[in-house]
């Protein structure tokens, strides 16, 4: 299987969402719910005072990410998957869901969380590199950084494992791992930031 060489086009996403709300089956799939338990489980502190989620889809783990977090933000690509997760964390006054693009729509301010899960590996060099970028400038000290891809085969642009170590490795300058783990399906990478490698 070839892959692409760019980052995968908005319209690819507004397809998948057009034929199935939930394309993943973040509802419903065991992987999706052991996944979130795992990464809200390897979160180094109880609580966070400003979070940010980009590629947040229809919300789920949004919700349940929600609870360790004074302030959460989450962006998502795909309308149709913004209007989703704003509907599923109506009921959460410290969320706030926006629409757009990344790196391109990279918010303003600083955050001490960002969950980078399952959507590295759809960008391009050139978006990984920015991406990694605008996450040095806006994590804050001491921050933490949590990168989760799943490690199947695909088309996208970077396997699961080019992904994460493109981006830990780019991250260097200003953070460092303190966690890894894996299973047979996905790996989770935790890291601090002003804790060069």
């Amino acid at each position: 299987m070839s892959r692409r060489t760019e980052t995968v086009p908005a319209d690819y996403f507004a397809g998948i969402y057009a034929s199935d709300p939930d394309p993943w089956r973040f509802t419903s799939s065991a992987y999706e719910r052991d996944k979130y338990a795992a990464t809200l489980a390897a979160l180094p502190r109880a609580r966070y005072r400003s979070a940010f989620e980009p590629a947040c889809s229809i919300g789920v783990f949004t919700r349940a990410l929600a609870e360790r977090c004074d302030r959460l933000l989450a962006v998502d690509l795909v309308p149709a998957a913004v209007e989703a997760a704003r509907a599923r964390c109506a009921d959460r006054p410290n969320v706030e869901i926006r629409q757009g693009a990344m790196p391109a729509d990279w918010p303003e301010g600083r955050f001490d969380l960002m969950v980078l899960s399952e959507f590295l590996y759809f960008l391009g060099p050139s978006d990984l590199t920015a991406l990694v970028r605008r996450a040095g400038e806006a994590i804050e000290p001491g921050g933490d950084l949590i990168l989760v891809h799943w490690l199947g085969v695909t088309d996208y642009p970077q396997s699961g494992d080019a992904a994460a170590e493109g981006f830990i490795t780019q991250a260097a300058p200003f953070a460092g791992l303190l966690h890894q783990s894996r299973t047979a399906a996905y790996r989770l990478d935790v890291l601090r930031a002003g804790s060069p490698a």
